[in-house]
């Protein structure tokens, strides 16, 4: 690989995509696992719940592997922050389409997940930018 493809590791990049790989991770055993209640819970569809957490499972392993790489490829991380600010765009798109029918607290759920990817692909941004 060229330099010109490599970053320099940087401890922010380095902890926010441990932080990305290890809570993404936690959050699509939740999903797969538990998508009955909390479909039940949140007023969410149960397959869509369980398919996004069996969906994130190849996702998180990506996080990781750039989060073990001595030098993260440039792409990766640029691969990662788009997926990322995606996940969190289409999420709250889903709120609009008239597709699912949350109560209060699923909304919440949604945005709030939704936020929480968002800040990860600012902070992987600035990371890159470090690097």
């Amino acid at each position: 690989m060229s330099t010109a493809t490599l970053i320099s590791r940087t401890p922010l990049l380095t902890r926010v995509l441990w932080t990305d790989a290890l809570l993404t991770g936690g959050f699509a055993l939740v999903l797969a696992v538990a998508a009955t209640p909390l479909a039940d819970l949140l007023a969410l569809p149960e397959p869509l719940i369980r398919w996004a957490g069996i969906g994130l499972l190849p996702f998180t392993a990506f996080v990781a592997y750039l989060a073990c790489r001595p030098v993260p490829p440039r792409a990766g991380v640029w691969t990662l922050i788009a997926v990322n600010v995606l996940w969190a765009v289409d999420s709250v798109l889903l709120l609009f389409t008239g597709w699912v029918d949350p109560n209060p607290l699923g909304v919440a759920f949604v945005l709030a997940q939704a936020l929480l990817v968002g800040a990860f692909a600012e902070f992987q941004y600035v990371g890159l930018r470090r690097a």
